[in-house]
C-alpha cells in the first residue's frame, strides 16, 4: 500500500504477516487512542493493538469455507506491463467483472483452473483480480456472528465491529488507483490510520492478500456529503446533456442504482436534512454546556461557522491536541515516512474518491500544479458562503427541501462564477 501528498509513502506490512504479539498487553486505552486518530494529521501504524482479535487468522481459505458458494464480484485488471513493477492505474471504469466463488478465485489464483469456469477468459499470468468494497453487511448477511470477529471498539468506538467494516480479497499486483476518500479517516486492519482526504493507493504485493477496514465518521462529514451531492447533480446534468449513455464516466460503476436528476435531487434533500439535523442537536447540546458554564456566556451564538470548527480558537485548540498526538509516536505509533518521488499524475485520469456514505462514490479531478491555489480560492469562496448563512439564519428549518432553482441560485453566484472563471483560466494558462 502507498500513501501520500505530493511524495508517495510504501508501507510494508500485508495481510498474514502479522505483529509481534510481545506483553499481551495494548499499548494505548480505547479512548487514548480515539484521541490520536481524531488528531492525527498523518498517516501512523497501531502497533500490538489487534493480537486478540479473532480476523486476525483469516486468509482467503478459510474465507471460502464460510462463504462456500457465495458469488461474489471481481474486478478484473492487467498485471504489471514493461520491465520492473511498472503499473498503470486502472480505475473502475476501463475494468472487466466477474462472478465468481472464493473457491473458483483461489483455484484460478493457483493457476489451476481449466478452460471453463467464470475466469476462463483471463489467463493468470497476464490478470489480476480484485474482489474491493465488500460491506461485511452484505457478504455476511446470513453469517452475523462473524461480525464479532473485528473489534473496533479498541481504537475507541465503542460497539463497532464487523458490519461497519469492509472486506478487500486480492491476487498478486490488484490495486486501487490514487484517490481520496471523501468523508472520514480509514482505520485499516494492517494495523494502518490514513487521515481525512489523504491522497493514497492500495496494491495486493502478495500472492493473496485480505484486508479489512473501516470509515470513522467525521463532523465535516456533514457538509461533505451536501458538496458530493451538488457535484453528483452537476455532474449527471451536464454529462447527460453531451450524451445520455455516458454519465458513468465521471460516476464510480460502483453506483447502487441508475443516476438521474430525481434521484439525485433526492440525495440533495437527504443531505441537506442530515446536516441540519446535526446541527439542530448540536445546538442544543451547546446550549445546555452553555447554561451550566458561565465563563462561555459570550459565546452562547452558536452558527454554522462555528460548528464547523473554523474558529481560531479552536484551531488554537487543535494545534495543541495535534501536537500531543504527534507526540506519542513511539514503538507502538509509527509515523508513516515519505520517500521522494515524483508525485501520481491526474492527467491520466479522473481520481476518484471513495465516499462511502449517504452518497456511494463520485470522482474529484485535481491539477497538481496548481491544486494549492485552487484549495485557497475555495476556502475563501466557501468562508464567504458560511458566513453569509451563518448571519442570515441562527435556527435551522425544521424542514426543508431544495429544489432545482434553489441549486441554480447559488451556482449563479458571482463569487461561484468568478471562481469557476479563474479555475478555467489557470488551468489553461499552466
Amino acid at each position: 500500500m502507498a500513501a501520500g501528498s505530493g511524495t508517495t509513502t510504501h508501507l510494508t506490512p500485508a495481510t498474514g504477516a502479522g505483529w509481534e504479539e510481545g506483553e499481551h498487553v495494548k499499548p494505548f486505552t480505547p479512548e487514548k487512542a480515539k484521541e490520536i486518530i481524531m488528531s492525527l494529521q498523518q498517516p501512523a501504524i497501531f502497533c500490538n493493538m489487534v493480537f486478540d482479535w479473532p480476523s486476525r487468522h483469516w486468509n482467503a481459505k478459510h474465507l471460502s469455507e464460510i462463504l462456500h458458494g457465495k458469488q461474489i464480484r471481481f474486478r478484473m485488471g492487467m498485471k504489471s506491463i514493461g520491465t520492473g513493477r511498472t503499473i498503470i492505474p486502472q480505475f473502475e471504469t476501463t475494468c472487466s467483472y466477474v462472478e465468481a466463488t472464493l473457491e473458483e478465485f483461489l483455484t484460478w489464483n493457483c493457476d489451476q483452473s481449466s478452460l471453463s469456469g467464470p475466469f476462463r477468459d483471463y489467463d493468470h499470468s497476464k490478470f489480476w483480480a480484485y474482489a474491493d468494497y465488500k460491506y461485511f453487511v452484505s457478504l455476511f448477511e446470513d453469517k452475523t456472528d462473524i461480525f464479532q470477529d473485528v473489534r473496533w471498539s479498541d481504537f475507541g468506538f465503542p460497539g463497532r465491529n464487523g458490519q461497519e467494516s469492509t472486506l478487500w480479497i486480492g491476487s498478486l499486483g490488484s490495486h486501487t488507483p490514487c484517490h481520496l476518500d471523501s468523508y472520514g479517516c480509514n482505520l485499516v486492519f494492517q494495523v494502518l490510520f490514513v487521515p481525512r482526504h489523504w491522497w493514497h493507493y492500495v496494491e495486493s504485493i502478495d500472492p493473496v492478500t485480505v484486508s479489512i477496514n473501516s470509515w470513522i465518521e467525521l463532523e465535516e462529514d456533514h457538509l461533505a456529503r451536501v458538496e458530493e451531492a451538488i457535484t453528483r447533480m452537476l455532474v449527471c446534468a451536464l454529462k447527460t446533456a453531451e450524451d445520455p449513455h455516458n454519465t458513468r464516466a465521471w460516476l464510480n460503476p460502483t453506483e447502487v442504482e441508475e443516476t438521474s436528476h430525481e434521484v439525485n435531487c433526492r440525495y440533495l434533500n437527504g443531505a441537506v436534512s442530515a446536516f441540519f439535523d446535526h446541527y439542530r442537536a448540536s445546538k442544543v447540546v451547546e446550549i445546555q454546556a452553555l447554561k451550566t458554564n458561565r465563563e462561555h456566556t459570550e459565546e452562547e451564538e452558536l452558527n454554522v461557522y462555528n460548528y464547523m470548527g473554523q474558529t481560531c480558537s479552536q484551531n488554537l485548540t487543535m494545534g495543541a491536541v495535534k501536537q500531543e498526538a504527534a507526540s506519542t509516536f513511539g514503538p507502538d505509533l509509527v509515523p508513516v515516512t515519505q520517500r521522494s518521488e515524483e508525485p501520481p499524475s491526474g492527467r491520466g485520469g479522473i481520481l476518484k474518491s471513495d465516499g462511502k456514505d449517504f452518497v456511494d462514490k463520485d470522482g474529484e479531478h485535481f491539477g497538481k500544479s496548481h491544486c494549492a491555489k485552487r484549495q485557497q480560492m475555495q476556502l475563501h469562496s466557501e468562508n464567504a458562503a458560511v458566513g453569509q448563512v451563518a448571519s442570515n439564519s441562527t435556527v435551522a428549518p425544521s424542514q426543508t427541501f431544495i429544489s432545482t432553482d434553489d441549486v441554480l441560485d447559488c451556482l449563479v453566484n458571482p463569487q461561484v462564477t468568478r471562481t469557476v472563471a479563474q479555475l478555467l483560466i489557470q488551468g489553461r494558462s499552466l
